[in-house]
């Protein structure tokens, strides 16, 4: 076998197996996502005002107070964002953090997917390798009737030993149920019950040190959200069309205000 034929066979293992890709610089971005096999930068980071998010002023500050710890070093909570959909819950992660780096924090977000649960310990294996603050962002979580194992998995990341979080990094994560339970399982009064299920999950939330809930808002809060937004652009609202927009839609949320500002935006020949 000559050199040539061993260089192309050598060229053609490359090709089948390239080398695994170079993380992204931990240092660079104010916002990463990592997706089960290396970390990639969001150059884009743009979150919503923090002075925009109204009607849980509560909860922002709480999770302010917890991040800013976080942010300087301090001891800070791993939280679950829990509540009903469109009310905030991840809007108030990316706009937290995004208020600390306006204020000169070099702190980071670092968003997984929830079905790459399994590649956190690699993830967290490059996060040790930086002092840098991170807040590990995983958006909507829920298990399914096989998700045991995956409960399992992210409270012993959460609780400590060799594969938990490093200390400069916190789990944010947001659900749409505070224990984190399937709606059937969380409802149902059969005897015959999976308990080790429910008991898996709900110990799953808690191991989150900050707990803070989201709930559906009135119409006086809804409006006010509308406006917050439109003032903003210089836009007049119409409340009584606002109102409207959200009762078509079956929902009055932080969500549903932004949409109808967009649409506002938009008659109005606005870009955003």
């Amino acid at each position: 076998m000559n050199d040539a034929l061993l260089i192309r066979i050598a060229e053609a293992l490359e090709r089948l197996a390239p080398p695994p890709p170079v993380p992204a610089d931990l240092q660079a971005a104010p916002a990463y996502v990592w997706d089960g096999q290396t970390i990639r930068a969001v150059e884009a980071f743009a979150p919503v005002d923090y002075a925009l998010l109204t009607g849980i002023d509560a909860q922002k500050g709480a999770l302010l107070a917890n991040t800013r710890r976080l942010a300087a070093g301090h001891a800070a909570h791993d939280v679950l964002l829990w509540g009903a959909r469109g009310t905030g819950k991840s809007a108030a992660v990316a706009a937290v953090v995004g208020r600390l780096q306006k204020e000169g924090e070099n702190i980071a977000l670092m968003q997984c997917a929830i079905d790459e649960l399994a590649t956190l310990p690699a993830l967290f294996s490059l996060l040790r390798s930086t002092s840098r603050p991170f807040v590990l962002f995983l958006d909507d979580l829920g298990f399914d009737d096989q998700g045991t194992g995956d409960a399992r998995a992210l409270r012993s990341l959460l609780q400590g030993g060799t594969a938990a979080r490093p200390t400069n990094v916190r789990l944010y994560v947001t659900s749409n149920r505070r224990h984190i339970v399937p709606r059937h399982l969380a409802e149902q009064d059969d005897p015959i019950n999976p308990r080790d299920v429910v008991d898996d999950k709900m110990a799953l939330s808690d191991r989150f040190g900050l707990s803070l809930g989201f709930h559906a808002i009135d119409q006086d809060a809804y409006v006010a959200i509308v406006e917050g937004y439109a003032a903003t652009l210089g836009l007049t609202v119409d409340r009584l069309e606002a109102i409207q927009w959200a009762t078509q839609r079956g929902s009055r949320s932080g969500r549903v205000a932004w949409q109808y500002v967009v649409e506002l935006a938009g008659r109005n020949g606005l870009a955003i």
